[in-house]
């Protein structure tokens, strides 16, 4: 829990002591559970994945504070049971989202003029929110949305975004207490404000926290924000916003409009009032809409400020004095939880011919205790069902890919079901090319590329990057 503190700060300058008032919050990193059989928090959320079961949520897009409810509606469907329709959202069209622009900018002068400290009050709420009364309700709805398992939802929903509230309220109030240089007869002074016009967030589906911190972090500093959640987060992405608003939050300043994602970034690139976009996803769709401001670039009323995470191609090199058990825990975690379906994920390895027997029989044994499963019901399983059909298909490819080629082989794993779930067993590649298209792509998949590697293949590999 924060607290806010406002004291009198004494101040040495060069005329003397000068008295201050200013507001600091004092924040910790928020514990997480661990959800032990009995205990309140594994009860807690247990009642509250049942009373999602077999439900579905209407979501609207909410303009100026009022839902708006559209013909043209989607579905989001849970990961590991999709009979399962867990939400029914409304798609903006580009009508729709230049009103939402409009309700952004009305709004825009009197959020600015706010106070940091109220402003910074609101997140903080929202934190105390999430950990306490809707704590349970964030997580069920991340575990069923988003096919998290119990600690992944936990360390996410929970934690990671508790935490972004309230060290960005610290942060933020922190920025106000910087005291500049002045001499006797003058007083410098610096003041924050909001940019000129609206900030687009685009999140991901991989990160309740991520979407949450995307939309409110600018909010936070003065800004108006329109929110394109993805689609395959749209449940607990909802539940974000309405905590926002319950904190106190004014409605009208994040504006949350689901859209289709070409849709939604060409509108916002061709309104004169984009001063923003804060953006977490693909490195191609962070390109697209990077060139298209730069190709509208005189029609703006200022500079947009463009903030991307994209995905990566992360890798583990094992040195060959490596503990192997270390190597083996490390890489098997690192490339499977949440199915490999975060850009921090490791899709390759790079191993000494020297220890490459004992961490191969090693990564096998492991893999084999991997327990796939539905996380609603078993809070024991490792991995869950990937994200949707599109990224089971394409994973699907990806294997069937190494089945058939000279110059991969399947290890362990591979196997793909989605007669119930989107169902992918982790799977282990062995590549005799660094150059192989499964070791230089991004895939976000349940997929980890070996080579072995020898003295003179590291050098080559050192001089010629695998990953632009």
């Amino acid at each position: 829990m924060a607290l806010l503190l406002l004291g009198r700060t004494l101040r040495r300058c060069r005329s003397g002591l000068r008295m201050h008032h200013c507001l600091t919050a004092k924040v910790t990193n928020e514990p997480i559970l661990e959800f032990k059989p009995g205990s309140q928090e594994r009860e807690a959320l247990q009642k509250a994945l049942q009373d999602l079961k077999g439900k579905t949520e209407d979501i609207p897009c909410v303009i100026g504070g009022e839902e708006v409810w559209t013909k043209d509606v989607r579905y989001q469907v849970s990961p590991f049971n999709h009979s399962h329709k867990v939400a029914k959202y409304c798609y903006a069209d580009k009508d729709l989202l230049n009103k939402a622009i409009k309700a952004a900018l009305a709004a825009r002068k009197e959020w600015d003029l706010k106070p940091i400290q109220d402003r910074a009050q609101i997140l903080l709420k929202a934190a105390d929110i999430l950990s306490g009364p809707r704590r349970a309700e964030v997580l069920a709805k991340t575990i069923i949305g988003q096919g998290k398992t119990v600690i992944q939802a936990e360390i996410d929903a929970a934690a990671e975004l508790i935490d972004f509230f309230r060290f960005n309220a610290k942060y933020a109030l922190d920025l106000e207490q910087e005291t500049l240089i002045s001499v006797p007869s003058s007083t410098n002074k610096m003041v924050f404000r909001g940019l000129e016009g609206f900030v687009a967030a685009i999140s991901p589906f991989n990160f309740t926290a991520i979407g949450g911190n995307l939309a409110s972090a600018p909010a936070l500093m003065g800004n108006v924000v329109l929110w394109k959640p993805s689609d395959s987060a749209m449940l607990s992405s909802y539940l974000v916003y309405k905590v926002l608003v319950e904190a106190g939050l004014p409605p009208n300043v994040i504006q949350f409009v689901p859209a289709d994602g070409p849709v939604f970034g060409d509108t916002v690139t061709n309104s004169e009032h984009l001063c923003g976009i804060n953006f977490t996803g693909s490195v191609p769709t962070f390109k697209r809409l990077w060139k298209q401001v730069s190709d509208h670039l005189d029609r703006y009323r200022n500079f947009p400020r463009l903030a991307g995470e994209c995905g990566g191609k992360n890798f583990h090199f094992v040195h060959c004095s490596a503990d192997v058990s270390s190597v083996v825990n490390g890489t098997l975690r690192s490339a499977f939880e949440y199915g490999g379906q975060k850009c921090s994920a490791c899709s390759r390895l790079y191993v000494p011919d020297s220890l490459w027997p004992q961490i191969k029989e090693k990564l096998l044994e492991e893999q084999k205790k991997m327990k796939v499963g539905n996380p609603a019901e078993d809070f024991g399983c490792f991995l869950s069902a990937v994200i949707d059909s599109k990224s089971f298909t394409r994973i699907k490819n990806w294997i069937k890919r190494a089945e058939s080629s000279s110059s991969l082989q399947v290890l362990a794993g591979g196997k793909c079901d989605d007669r119930v779930g989107y169902f992918i067993e982790p799977c282990i590649i062995e590549s005799k090319d660094p150059h192989e298209a499964i070791m230089t792509e991004v895939q976000m998949t349940s997929l980890v590329g070996h080579i072995t590697f020898f003295a003179g293949l590291l050098l080559k590999l050192l001089k010629k990057p695998t990953f632009p």
